[in-house]
């Protein structure tokens, strides 16, 4: 290990991801706001999203913002032809709706490792059509963690120059206090806990796909319990308690039209708020004050961490 590598590792580094990138043209501008005049880092593209060229658009004017693939295999249509991976999608979009039935068709051996690779492959040879350069791959719904989808990206993605991905070792910091300043959602909180538990389970019977560290990835995640409810005290609960090396943050900011209520996502008005935390004055403050750096994707190809 180098003196830089060393040295990134005593450091507190904080990658700040807006997940949903493409989603709408609103949730675009939103996600670029929160770049220019925020704390947002990265951000996460869907490449079938109905705003797909104008995030390409957008990524070309921010060059300081990293893009990653937001792998989709659960939601929406294919960038393949149907025909082409018949055991994982059709003429109406993908077969399995939500990752636990995705892992259950690929474990009952429904859906073919061949359709899921062409699907993987297609997804970031769009990306590349379009001169987007991805540093890193995660899933919608945290699809990458399906052992076999892992695997799969492991293997796939050193041919696209890719070196991370996204862990799902969640860290969920203050969860009383979370659930005390959202009463009436306990029930949601308590449900995105449990599968944010779930996932890093996922997270460590896939790791052995790994190998020798293919991929590189953040240390710690944080926002799957948090999802919809990420707010000034709760970003505050994760930036205290922050480790040495580089965490993860994601996001979901976005403007509400009616773009944006007609897809699949329950996330409304939480991306208006969530845009205005990453946004206010404040958070600078807050990162300073505890002595965390804002970091990318890209800083993991020269500051190696580990799950």
């Amino acid at each position: 290990m180098n003196s830089q590598t060393e040295n990134c590792g005593r450091l507190k580094k904080l990658i700040v991801t807006a997940d949903d990138l493409g989603l709408t043209r609103r949730v675009n501008e939103a996600i670029e706001k929160a770049h220019r005049q925020g704390i947002v880092t990265t951000a996460s593209l869907m490449v079938n999203g109905s705003a797909f060229e104008s995030a390409v658009d957008m990524l070309k004017q921010n060059p300081g913002l990293d893009a990653g693939l937001h792998l989709i295999l659960t939601e929406g249509a294919p960038v393949s032809a149907p025909a082409q991976i018949p055991s994982l999608a059709n003429s109406t979009g993908f077969l399995y709706r939500h990752p636990f039935a995705l892992a259950a068709g690929l474990f009952r051996r429904k859906v073919l490792l061949a359709d899921l690779e062409t699907e993987i492959r297609a997804q970031l040879d769009k990306t590349s059509a379009a001169g987007v350069r991805i540093t890193h791959i995660d899933g919608h719904k945290h699809v990458h963690v399906i052992p076999q989808v892992f695997a799969l990206v492991c293997r796939i993605s050193p041919d696209y120059g890719i070196r991370a991905v996204r862990s799902t070792v969640e860290r969920t910091p203050r969860l009383a206090s979370l659930l005390a300043r959202n009463i009436g959602s306990w029930a949601q909180i308590l449900k995105q806990y449990v599968f944010g538990k779930a996932l890093s389970g996922a997270w460590v019977l896939s790791r052995p796909a790994n190998g020798q560290r293919i991929l590189n990835t953040p240390r710690r995640l944080y926002g799957i319990t948090q999802t919809g409810f990420l707010d000034a005290p709760t970003f505050a609960e994760i930036v205290s308690g922050l480790k040495s090396g580089v965490s993860e943050v994601m996001c979901h900011p976005g403007y509400v039209d009616e773009d944006l209520i007609r897809t699949p996502t329950r996330l409304h008005f939480q991306r208006e708020r969530e845009l205005e935390l990453l946004t206010g004055t404040e958070m600078p403050r807050l990162l300073k004050s505890a002595g965390v750096a804002l970091v990318s994707y890209r800083n993991l190809e020269d500051c190696e961490s580990r799950g």
